[in-house]
């Protein structure tokens, strides 16, 4: 175990929703519970906080046009931002814990996609998001960003359609799909360039997220360095990684439903943790596949 304070992340929330009973299809993905079943959404995120999270996601990453279509989303994008944060809000109060709520900024053009960025349409995805979840979420968490431009530009994003009163996390996908010989997001760029690069625009977090637990271990050593280097040792480091298989260079995660590794058990995965906050790493979660047993197990080894 670390020396330092462990804060506790949730799991993949798309599995537990399924698992509860909610409607689950692509290209909806997520989305499509908060559209048909939003007690089932609040419920999950209680499950979640029941075992041991203390920090929930707002049910807003897949609240895109990738997902729910161009049409939809002009239309009812900032209503089921709204929905997506007081569905986490209305869970942490039902609990009667003091759990926090991380406003989930999703990859806005697709999931492992870097080449289907379009910069001229950030604020146009971006604002709706913002403006809905502003009122419920303590931060904001930019996550499973696969190019260094779309995080800064959504940072901006934040800085220009909220108060700027609120931290900022910013958690990246990892290339898990072939060996490197240093650890590369998903756009080919470098860990150490990406963490320069949103060290600079005074993030509290960096984090890794949606790839493999075997590709996190090296970049958290990137990062801390390079955080060092920069005289950025404040900015805490975090990993929620995914339960699936290698994805191909070339898929888009959530194109498909994809198989769980039978491998990803409970203690298996706190294996992974307890790597990861001796390395430094402070926050500690799950992404698609980690469900709330995992999260269960990681309390009973990195709070008790």
């Amino acid at each position: 175990m670390s020396e330092h304070q462990v804060t506790l992340l949730d799991g993949g929330m798309s599995r537990e929703l399924e698992r509860l009973g909610a409607p689950f299809r692509q290209p909806e993905w997520s989305a499509l519970a908060l559209i048909e079943t939003p007690e089932i959404v609040q419920q999950a995120h209680e499950v979640f906080i029941r075992s041991g999270s203390e920090v929930i996601t707002t049910n807003s990453y897949a609240l895109v046009p990738f997902h729910i279509g161009e049409t939809r989303f002009k239309h009812e994008a900032l209503t089921l931002a709204q929905k997506a944060g007081q569905m986490a809000r209305q869970a942490v109060e039902a609990t009667q814990t003091h759990a926090q709520v991380a406003g989930s900024l999703p990859p806005l053009f697709g999931s492992y996609r870097p080449d289907l960025y379009q910069a001229d349409r950030v604020d146009e995805i971006a604002a709706p998001l913002i403006q809905g979840l502003s009122a419920f979420v303590d931060f904001w968490l930019i996550e499973t960003q696969s190019l260094i431009a779309e995080a800064t530009a959504i940072k901006a994003s934040i800085d220009r359609f909220s108060d700027r009163s609120k931290p900022v996390w910013v958690s990246f996908t990892l290339e898990d799909s072939e060996p490197v010989e240093q650890p590369v997001i998903r756009s080919g760029e470098t860990v150490a360039q990406a963490v320069r690069a949103l060290a600079e625009q005074n993030v509290g977090a960096i984090l890794f997220n949606c790839c493999q637990p075997e590709t996190i271990e090296d970049a958290i050593d990137v990062a801390r360095n390079t955080l060092a280097e920069l005289g950025k040792s404040d900015i805490q480091l975090g990993a929620y990684a995914n339960a699936f298989a290698p994805q191909k260079k070339d898929a888009a995660a959530n194109e498909e439903i994809d198989e769980i590794r039978a491998d990803m058990t409970p203690p298996a995965y706190v294996a992974w943790a307890q790597k990861w906050c001796r390395q430094g790493a402070s926050l500690i979660g799950g992404c698609c596949g980690i469900g709330a047993a995992h999260i269960s197990e990681l309390h009973q080894h990195l709070k008790s």
